[in-house]
């Protein structure tokens, strides 16, 4: 590993929703910076500005940190293609070790945080689990559980949730009772921390390895227009990247 092995903070990105999140972090999972921002679809034009600023105010060289931990959605198309390919190009120049993390379930376990469990596994066998919906394009979205693969949803049709679920909306306000987005906005608060937690975690357990690069593979809800997915987006699980344990 460069920087200073154990002791050089991880460097946290997630461009999965409108709201980029970019961190600092040590090994042992407490967050020591944070920065977010509504980015809407200018991921591109503002990521690498935004990392270089965190980084020179906490008087950190790019060359000092420790490893890289990377939400991998489910997301939009421009957004998720900015964010990972900003990462794997630093995990690639400066040799840093990389870990990908499924951003729906990063913040399935900031919602279980913020309800007041420390591990999302608990509010998953409660009374009351916790369901995440996020847009998949204009009209359609993705329902994510904890430790299940994303499904998406056509527009128009009604997300099956339990009649004990609680439903944790991102991004999709005035289309979900308020109560829905008041739990997503809880969830965004503490997405990096809980990316930052699981990244530290899995690599410690591949002793500073990371995930090998073409492995990095996003969730992708929506893509560019003229690119065709060989079945339709409304009968097909999405795959990507593991979730938050």
């Amino acid at each position: 590993m460069t920087g200073q092995g154990r002791s050089a903070p991880l460097l946290v990105v997630d461009t999965a929703t409108r709201h980029a999140v970019i961190a600092l972090g040590g090994r042992d999972g407490s967050l020591l910076v944070e920065r977010g921002w509504v980015a809407g679809y200018r991921h591109g034009e503002e990521l690498l500005g935004r990392i270089d600023a965190m980084l020179e105010e906490s008087g950190i060289a790019i060359a000092g940190l420790g490893g890289l931990v990377v939400g991998t959605g489910p997301g939009a198309f421009t957004g998720l293609r900015v964010g990972l390919a900003t990462v794997k190009g630093l995990a690639f120049a400066l040799g840093l070790p990389v870990v990908g993390v499924a951003t729906g379930q990063a913040l399935l376990a900031a919602a279980a945080a913020a309800s007041g469990h420390a591990d999302s596994a608990l509010v998953a066998a409660s009374d009351a689990p916790l369901v995440l919906l996020q847009p998949a394009g204009p009209s359609d979205t993705v329902l994510s559980r904890h430790g299940a693969r994303p499904r998406i949803i056509a527009g128009g049709t009604d997300p099956a949730i339990g009649e004990h679920e609680q439903l944790v909306a991102i991004d999709l306000e005035g289309r979900v009772p308020e109560a829905a987005t008041v739990r997503g906005a809880e969830a965004l608060a503490g997405l990096a921390t809980a990316l930052l937690r699981t990244g530290a975690g899995r690599l410690d357990a591949s002793a500073g390895v990371g995930d090998p690069l073409p492995e990095l593979v996003p969730e992708y809800v929506t893509l560019p227009r003229g690119v065709r997915t060989a079945v339709p987006e409304t009968e097909v699980e999405i795959t990507g990247a593991e979730g938050v344990s």
